[in-house]
């Protein structure tokens, strides 16, 4: 979720529980006032109520309420001592102007004692609170319409205001995403005055220069190896096949300098190997084009068929469509190759290889050993299935690699004694 998508969620939240404990103390409040302005009105009414019964003793006989709301009730005197002015919130049976008959209606009733000529008489006034109860629900209604205002108020704030404030920030984030070491040299800017964006910027452009320097560095200790070393084990490769030419040799002086020779060659390859993790890990491969994955499957076991002949192994090949994908074309050789001649390396004698192509993946079967390999090792550097081995064990650490370059993903699972390994692309569209 975007700065400015997470900025609104958290403000509309608070802007929500703000204005809900606002509006909870404001109905409240409210409430309390309106209570309050009706109790003084219902004992104004009282006293209004006994001076016209002090006039008109025919009041004291009312008993029901009816359009004067309030009811007369003679007591003993013992009770009406007993009683204190209460005020309550009630229902009645009320008909207004526009009711064709009584309704229950909320009212607000006093309940008092008053005297008049030695008598005692109990009085209940009420007031209709209908009305009351309209104006709470219409500042209900008003506080919602007041909370969806501060919050698109907040969202068109946020998108166009603020959203011109953190444009320096997301142009320096578009910079990033598209710098790469090997090829940018322009830095990152931006066009900003905000002191924060200004820190950042030069944080960001500090790590990249010294970043830039370390690859540089790196790049030039990568090249300088790769010849100093190869330089010498080429020398020592001729010097051993000048001695293996030579007819003086006996048997056992052959065998040695023949058990050398390989151990030189495996030197070459795992330099080899290495220098290319090396430069995978810093992304020197990156001349990316659309490679068609089903051509260099079969470019591959056409340099791999006397490997695969040797060990009589049966080979087919499904293509269930084109599988092409954005990635440097050397690399991708690179991946699948290793992977055929991973397969091919760990099979067993007349054994079988199945690879299979599909619109997102390529998958490659076969059988070998009949156990499962370590699932959480076998990408692993040197790691080998058989110590006894005299491959470098850098293979599959080089696969991974290139799948993690391009965010590909690499599966392996051991089913019904076949080793499988899954690897999915990103098609190009």
């Amino acid at each position: 979720m975007k700065l400015l998508n997470q900025s609104i969620k958290y403000l509309s939240s608070s802007i929500l529980l703000i204005i809900t404990l606002w509006a909870v103390v404001f109905y409240l409040n409210m409430l309390q006032e309106i209570k309050d302005s009706i109790d003084e009105g219902l004992e104004n009414h009282k006293r209004i109520v006994i001076q016209n019964a002090k006039k008109d003793p025919s009041i004291l006989t009312k008993k029901y309420f009816d359009e004067s709301f309030f009811t007369i009730e003679e007591i003993s005197s013992e009770k009406a001592l007993s009683i204190t002015d209460i005020y309550r919130d009630t229902i009645l049976y009320m008909q207004d102007f526009d009711d064709e008959e009584p309704e229950l209606e909320p009212v607000r009733m006093l309940t008092s004692a008053f005297q008049i000529h030695n008598k005692y008489y109990l009085l209940n006034i009420a007031n209709s609170m209908v009305e009351e109860d309209d104006l709470v629900k219409e500042l209900l209604f008003d506080t919602i319409w007041l909370y969806l205002l501060l919050v698109f108020s907040t969202i068109f704030i946020n998108n166009v205001v603020l959203k011109k404030l953190w444009d320096p920030f997301y142009n320096l984030l578009h910079q990033l995403k598209t710098y790469k070491l090997e090829s940018s040299q322009k830095l990152p800017s931006v066009n900003t005055q905000t002191k924060e964006f200004l820190d950042l910027q030069q944080g960001i452009n500090d790590l990249l220069v010294q970043n830039r320097t370390v690859f540089e560095q790196q790049k030039e200790f990568i090249g300088n190896a790769s010849h100093e070393l190869q330089t010498p084990l080429a020398i020592i490769t001729s010097k051993l096949e000048l001695l293996l030419e030579k007819e003086q040799l006996n048997t056992e002086q052959a065998n040695t300098i023949s058990d050398v020779f390989q151990t030189v060659q495996r030197l070459i390859q795992l330099n080899k190997s290495l220098l290319l993790l090396s430069k995978i890990d810093n992304k020197h491969f990156f001349n990316n084009v659309s490679v068609n994955i089903n051509k260099v499957v079969k470019e591959s076991l056409e340099q791999l068929s006397d490997f695969s002949t040797y060990k009589n192994i049966n080979i087919t090949f499904n293509q269930n469509a084109i599988l092409r994908s954005n990635m440097d074309s050397s690399l991708a050789r690179i991946l699948i190759t290793n992977l055929i001649k991973n397969a091919i390396l760990h099979n067993v004698d007349h054994g079988e290889l199945n690879i299979l192509i599909n619109s997102t993946s390529f998958e490659i079967v076969n059988t070998g050993i009949n156990k499962s390999l370590k699932g959480d090792k076998i990408f692993n550097r040197f790691h080998k299935s058989n110590a006894l081995s005299e491959n470098s064990g850098l293979g599959l650490a080089i696969v991974k690699a290139i799948t993690d370059l391009y965010h590909y993903q690499i599966h392996y699972k051991y089913e019904n004694n076949l080793h499988c390994f899954k690897v999915d692309f990103h098609p190009v569209q």
